[in-house]
C-alpha cells in the first residue's frame, strides 16, 4: 500500500499543467511538460494492464527532478502545485497521453493495447519503459 502512495504522490505531477497565476509560464516549458506526459503515460498503462507495474521510485525521483527543474526556473512550489492540480489542464495532459497511444497504435480504452505498448517501451528502454516493468 506504501508503494501505491508513493507512486500517487509521484504521479500528482502528471495530473495537469497550471493555475491562473503559473500556467501562462509552466504551459510554455516544453521539457517539464514532456516529462509530465510521460508521467502521465506510463501511470495508465500500469494501472490498465495487469502484466505490467511501475517503477515507484523512479517515477518519484522523475517526478522530483520535473518540480526542481520548475522551482529552478523561478516558479514556487505554489505556482507548481497549482499549475499541476488545475482541472482544465489535467483534461490537456489526458488530451495529449491519449493522442501520443493512438499514434502508437494503442487506446486508453483497451487494457491490450496498453499492455503491448507498455511491453514496447519497456523492451525499447525508453523513458516511460523505464517507469515501468514487466511483472
Amino acid at each position: 500500500m506504501k508503494r501505491l502512495a508513493v507512486f500517487a504522490l509521484a504521479l500528482s505531477l502528471t495530473a495537469g499543467t497550471a493555475g491562473a497565476s503559473a500556467g501562462a509560464g509552466l504551459s510554455d516549458e516544453r521539457d517539464i511538460n514532456e516529462g509530465l506526459l510521460v508521467l502521465a503515460v506510463a501511470d495508465k498503462i500500469r494501472r490498465s494492464c495487469d502484466a505490467i507495474g511501475g517503477r515507484l521510485f523512479r517515477a518519484q525521483g522523475f517526478a522530483n527532478d520535473l518540480r526542481a527543474i520548475a522551482e529552478g526556473r523561478g516558479y514556487s512550489r505554489a505556482e507548481v502545485d497549482a499549475y499541476i492540480n488545475d482541472d482544465t489542464e489535467k483534461a490537456k495532459v489526458r488530451a495529449r497521453r491519449n493522442a501520443y497511444f493512438e499514434s502508437k497504435g494503442a487506446s486508453d480504452l483497451d487494457p491490450q493495447s496498453l499492455c503491448a505498448l507498455g511491453r514496447t517501451e519497456i523492451a525499447q528502454k525508453s523513458l516511460i519503459g523505464h517507469l515501468l516493468k514487466a511483472k
